[in-house]
C-alpha cells in the first residue's frame, strides 16, 4: 500500500511554484520580458568568476578519483576546515572542522539539525512569517511545529506570544534572519532577548533548548542594517547555511551545519549527523562542489543589485500608500495588500502581469511577497505597471 501521508501532500502544491509556472507559460504568450514575475527566489546575479575558474582548474588538473570519488561520510576535510576558518575570521567564533557538517543546502542542514537535537514527540517553535517548507522539514523528523504569530508592525519577534507558547515540551526554536519572506533582519536587541529567554527556559525546564538558525541570506545585508551573527548570542546554536544565495549556486545544493563549539553535546552532533544521513539517504553534497566552494567560501557574487532593486520597490510602495517594513537584507519585501484578502489582491495583480505571492502560507495573511532577484531595468518597468494597477483598481 502506498504511503497516504505523501499522497495527501500531492494536493498541497507550492503556491510559489504554481505562480512561477504560470509566469513562464504567460511569458510564452507575450514574451517573458513583459511578465513581471516576483514569485520565485532564484538568484539573478552571476556566480563569482573565481568559482568558475576553480571548477575548470579542478577538472583539468585533478585526478578523477579526487574529483568524483566518495568523500568521508562527515564531508570533505578541506571544505570543513575552510568553512570553520572563514566563520572564525568573520564572526570571532572558535569552530574547528569537527563542528562543520556539509549538507545539500540549508534544507539538508535543517533536516539534519532538527533530528540531532530532538526526539519524536517533541515540539519546535518558529516565528511568523516563516518559510512554509519548515513544516515538512520538522514534521518529517516526528516533531510538532508550532508557529508564533507575527509582530506585523516590525516583523521582529512577538515575545509575548513566544513566551506564552514556550512550554516544557519545546526542544528547539527555529529562526530565519534575514527573513524570507519579510526581508527583516533580527536586531541585536531581539537576539539578546531571545537568548535570555532560551537560557531561562532551559534552566526552568531542566533541559537544553536548542536554537536552529536558518541563514541562507546571511550575506545579503543592506547598508545600515543591524544583522549580527546569531550564534554569538546563544551557545546552544546550530547554524544552517546555504551557498545558494551568496554565491548564486542554488542548483548545486551546497551548505552546512555549523555547531557552536560551546553547544551542549557539540562533540557528538556532527558525528550524529553522519548517522542521520544513513537513515535519510543524504550522504554528502557532490565531491567536486565541496572542493570548489572550499576555494571561494569567503567570497560572494555581486549582491549589490538586490539593494538597488529593494530601494526602487520600497520607495514606489510607500509612494502608492502601501504599508511596508523596509527590508534589512535578502531579496524579498512583504507589503500589506490593499485589501483584506491578499489572495484576491494577487489575483487582480495577475491581470496586469504582476506576479506576487500571497503570504497566507507564510503565516502572514493580508500581506504578499515580492522576490526582486530580477534585472533592475525590469524592476523599473514593473513599478510603472504597479502604478497603473493600483491607480486603476484601487483609485490611488
Amino acid at each position: 500500500m502506498i504511503n497516504e501521508t505523501y499522497k495527501e501532500m500531492l494536493g498541497a502544491k507550492s503556491v510559489i511554484r504554481e505562480l512561477s509556472e504560470y509566469a513562464t507559460a504567460r511569458g510564452r504568450e507575450i514574451g517573458y520580458e513583459n511578465v513581471f514575475d516576483f514569485s520565485l527566489g532564484n538568484p539573478s546575479v552571476a556566480v563569482p568568476q573565481e568559482f568558475t575558474d576553480e571548477m575548470i582548474r579542478l577538472l583539468q588538473t585533478e585526478d578523477t578519483m579526487t574529483l568524483h570519488g566518495y568523500t568521508p561520510s562527515l564531508g570533505n576535510p578541506l571544505y570543513k576546515e575552510k568553512i570553520a576558518q572563514s566563520l572564525n575570521k568573520r564572526f570571532g567564533m572558535n569552530y574547528g572542522p569537527e563542528h562543520i557538517f556539509p549538507t545539500t543546502g540549508a534544507a539538508g542542514a535543517i533536516s539534519h539539525a532538527i533530528r540531532a537535537i530532538t526526539k519524536p514527540g517533541d515540539k519546535a517553535l518558529a516565528f511568523a512569517p516563516f518559510f512554509p517548507e519548515y513544516r515538512p522539514y520538522i514534521t518529517g523528523a516526528g516533531v510538532e511545529l508550532e508557529v508564533v504569530p507575527a509582530d506585523t508592525e516590525t516583523f521582529q519577534i512577538n515575545f509575548d506570544k513566544f513566551e506564552e507558547m514556550f512550554t516544557k515540551d519545546v526542544a528547539a526554536v527555529l529562526v530565519n534572519t534575514p527573513n524570507n519572506p519579510s526581508g527583516v533582519a533580527y536586531s541585536t536587541e531581539t537576539l539578546t532577548r531571545l537568548a535570555e529567554i532560551l537560557t531561562a527556559k532551559s534552566k526552568e525546564f531542566g533541559h537544553t533548548v536548542y536554537l536552529l538558525s536558518d541563514e541562507p541570506y546571511r550575506e545579503i545585508v543592506f547598508k545600515g542594517a543591524d544583522a549580527p551573527y546569531v550564534s554569538k548570542f546563544y551557545d546552544h546554536t546550530l547554524s544552517c547555511y546555504s551557498f545558494s544565495k551568496s554565491l548564486s549556486l542554488p542548483g548545486e545544493r551546497i551548505g552546512y551545519v555549523a555547531v557552536n563549539p560551546k553547544c551542549d553535546g557539540a562533540e557528538f552532533i556532527v558525528p550524529m549527523c553522519g548517522q542521520i544521513s544513513r537513515g535519510t539517504g543524504h550522504n554528502c553534497p557532490p565531491s567536486i562542489i565541496q572542493q570548489a566552494v572550499a576555494k571561494v567560501c569567503d567570497m560572494t557574487a555581486d549582491l549589490s543589485v538586490y539593494e538597488t532593486n529593494m530601494n526602487i520597490i520600497y520607495d514606489t510602495l510607500v509612494e502608492l500608500g502601501f504599508t511596508v517594513v523596509k527590508p534589512g537584507g535578502t531579496f524579498y519585501i512583504m507589503p500589506k495588500a490593499l485589501e483584506e484578502d491578499s489572495i484576491e489582491f494577487c489575483k487582480k495583480a495577475k491581470e496586469y502581469d504582476l506576479i506576487f505571492v500571497p503570504t497566507d502560507g507564510f503565516g502572514a495573511p493580508g500581506f504578499f511577497r515580492m522576490a526582486y532577484c530580477i534585472e533592475t531595468e525590469k524592476v523599473e518597468r514593473a513599478m510603472e505597471r504597479l502604478r497603473k494597477f493600483v491607480n486603476e483598481v484601487y483609485k490611488k
